[in-house]
């Protein structure tokens, strides 16, 4: 293949614009935050993210690489169609219950990120055990895109793989240094139109090939391959159901959307920017399924590709680039790739921000530097975005299993921070033991359950469990789920457990070792009640919240009415006075 001048160019013009946008929105906040606060401006960008940028930036977060590709691909694969593009659907009820049920707590309380009320109620160490399957889920899925954006531009303009993955990694890693939440919101709007244009326009110029059949006609009939539409095995059906679930329900827990809940102006729009970038996933993942439903209606051997189809060569996975490339007009393909490039950034640039956001709150300010100053935290927050994109570079690079890797970490946020996110939030009366064992609990029956991806064997066969091509044992078994559940469930029967034999006097007080039964107003945790009364939720939602910074660990978070201790001491009495 040769090289493409036109293409690079286009690519390097676009890259450009995308940084210069970011840069300028920098520049345009650089004042945003009173003095003490920048580095919470940076995170949640000074709360007063509208509903415009809101939206656009919310529904940029989920929009990337994997969810255009991945939707295409499935759409294509043969025996799996549009039945398993779950995607859509999975990630558009993902945002609608977030906004449901989780936007206006979390906004209300006026966290800083996702892990605030981990910390408040469960103390240091179980926020720093949750923070590591959320970074993992982060840097994995930075990876992973990073890596689909390589071997996407490799397709069309044909340059090499590593040059294409570290020149946008660059780009990303730049803009959100720079800017924080403001850069990486602004130019989620330039990328979302970006995508929306440049897929819309791939569509019409791809279906009017004359390789192409009626995509209406191929979604019932076979014709290449089977119908695109697709179907669902009764010995499948559990295992839709399970990874239906994992992407609805697991896609709640992820400091990427929260970070948008908690930059919006007030706790109603946030829980409306959650069902504008709902809409706004389903309305974007149109051309991809249509690129997906051309690609199974085309005779490849009628086309510059030839033969084999791409399903034959394993290249499924590029079916969204191949059909730009050899089904589109040059100029057309470059286009689309823009497109491409854009949804990878898009999703990238947040997940690196998020990895950074709570590395830099949550573990180094909560858990270690408790006096440190808020420009100590700001070059902290910036070395982080620095060190986490160069790590995810480097895995998009080296890794042969990246997206095994992303699939894995994406189950813990799943199996264990969605469980610890419902307790925290509105079960009275969960405590740091009974997290712990539902943290443990999780963890050990995903692992046991086995990963192909990673060609890791399980070590409990679960019924109709069997062997793929790689000798691999797949479960048909929903056993994420069930992970979930007795994660769940661990949670609430060992923290009353535990409650029960602290205040029975059957276990001794110096036995509570984590000061979180018998210590239940030590100034490292809340009282769990006030998570959920409906006085701390229904607030002045219009007034925005700034948090007041002080020395001690409680005095960091916002609630403050979760600090009203029975026996509270002169000193902290003097101040919540000041």
């Amino acid at each position: 293949m040769a090289f493409h001048v036109e293409g690079l160019v286009a690519i390097v013009v676009f890259y450009l614009a995308i940084l210069a946008v970011g840069i300028w929105a920098a520049w345009k906040t650089k004042n945003t935050g009173s003095e003490g606060d920048r580095s919470e401006a940076i995170i949640v960008g000074g709360r007063d993210i509208g509903l415009l940028v809101g939206g656009f930036t919310m529904t940029a977060t989920w929009v990337g690489g994997g969810y255009i590709n991945g939707t295409a691909e499935a759409v294509y694969v043969p025996g799996y169609g549009l039945a398993w593009a779950q995607a859509p659907i999975g990630y558009s009820l993902s945002l609608v219950l977030g906004g449901l049920f989780f936007a206006k707590p979390m906004r209300s309380k006026g966290y800083v990120t996702m892990l605030d009320p981990f910390q408040q109620l469960y103390g240091k160490r179980m926020g720093g055990l949750l923070f590591i399957p959320a970074l993992m889920g982060e840097m994995f899925w930075a990876a992973a895109i990073f890596s689909a954006l390589g071997a996407t531009i490799s397709v069309i303009i044909d340059i090499n793989v590593n040059i294409s993955v570290i020149i946008s990694a660059l780009i990303a890693t730049m803009y959100t240094l720079v800017g924080g939440l403001y850069s990486v919101a602004y130019t989620d709007v330039v990328q979302l139109f970006c995508i929306f244009l440049g897929l819309w326009i791939s569509v019409p110029f791809a279906m009017s090939h004359p390789a192409v059949t009626d995509i209406g006609f191929t979604a019932v009939h076979q014709v290449h391959q089977a119908p695109w539409l697709g179907s669902i095995n009764s010995l499948d059906i559990y295992t839709w159901l399970d990874n239906f679930l994992l992407l609805t329900l697991g896609g709640i827990p992820w400091q990427a959307y929260f970070q948008r809940v908690l930059s919006s102006s007030s706790a109603t729009y946030a829980q409306v920017l959650s069902f504008l970038a709902a809409f706004g996933c389903l309305v974007m993942a149109l051309p991809a399924v249509l690129i997906g439903a051309i690609g199974a209606s085309t005779a490849w051997n009628e086309t510059e590709y030839g033969v084999p189809d791409p399903m034959t060569k394993k290249e499924a996975d590029m079916i969204l680039p191949i059909v730009l490339q050899y089904l589109c007009p040059v100029y057309i393909s470059f286009f689309g790739l823009g497109a491409v490039s854009a949804a990878v950034m898009s999703s990238a640039d947040s997940s690196i921000l998020s990895a950074s956001s709570m590395f830099a709150r949550n573990i180094y300010q909560l858990s270690f530097r408790q006096n440190a100053s808020d420009r100590e935290i700001v070059w902290v927050m910036r070395i982080t975005v620095f060190l986490f994109g160069a790590s995810a570079t480097a895995m998009a690079l080296l890794a042969s299993s990246v997206y095994g890797l992303w699939y894995l970490s994406s189950d813990l946020v799943y199996i264990i921070i969605f469980p610890q996110l419902l307790c925290v939030l509105f079960i009275k009366g969960t405590n740091t033991y009974g997290a712990i064992a539902g943290y443990l609990f999780g963890l050990v029956l995903r692992i046991t359950g086995g990963e192909p991806y990673l060609y890791l064997q399980p070590l409990i066969y679960y019924p109709g469990c069997y062997p793929d091509e790689n000798n691999i044992y797949t479960q048909r078994f929903p056993f994420k789920t069930l992970a979930m559940l007795t994660s769940f469930l661990t949670n609430i029967i060992v923290s009353y457990l535990a409650k029960y034999l602290f205040e029975s006097g059957t276990l001794p007080p110096k036995l509570d070792f984590l000061d979180a039964v018998v210590a239940r107003y030590s100034r490292e945790h809340m009282d769990k009640a006030t998570l959920v009364k409906s006085d701390n939720i229904v607030l002045n939602e219009l007034a925005p919240v700034n948090p007041r910074h002080s020395l001690t660990l409680s005095s960091t978070f916002t609630n403050k009415e979760a600090f009203n201790y029975v026996d509270s001491s002169p000193e902290l009495s003097n101040t919540e006075d000041n």
